[in-house]
């Protein structure tokens, strides 16, 4: 029995170290997949968030961005999806007249914030950190 034992649990070590080590790299490589692709999916909300800003307003962007917003259910974090519905409110409330300028800032650097607090788990800036910057010819 000893013998067998001697045999058996260096063999059941291995198996379970392969196993341990494979389960923690398949983990890892999809984490960091869920990652690069939420920064893509960030990327292109991001730059279409300039269409309610400044002087690059478009309404072309602003659809793009809710083409983008509404497939965003499908990987934000709560606090995205969050942070994108108070901006869709304070446009809504606006009415097609041009929103409070500070609301309108708050807001966008809500959702740029909440996309980095999803991305990076920890983050020194504020909402007001984040600015669009116009570039007048």
């Amino acid at each position: 029995m000893k013998d067998i034992l001697l045999a058996v649990v260096p063999l059941v070590s291995a198996a379970l170290a392969a196993f341990l080590a494979y389960w923690f790299t398949s983990r890892a490589k999809r984490d960091e997949s869920i990652v690069r692709f939420k920064e893509e999916k960030y990327a292109k909300l991001l730059v279409k968030l300039q269409g309610f800003v400044g002087t690059t307003t478009s309404a072309k962007l602003k659809r793009e961005f809710f083409e983008e917003q509404y497939q965003s259910w499908l990987y934000a974090s709560d606090e995205v999806v969050e942070a994108i519905n108070a901006l869709v409110q304070l446009v809504i409330a606006s009415r097609g007249t041009a929103p409070n300028l500070d609301a309108g800032r708050k807001a966008v650097g809500e959702i740029v914030l909440a996309m980095r607090r999803d991305l990076l788990r920890e983050t020194k800036l504020s909402s007001v950190s984040f600015r669009y910057t116009d570039v007048l010819e």
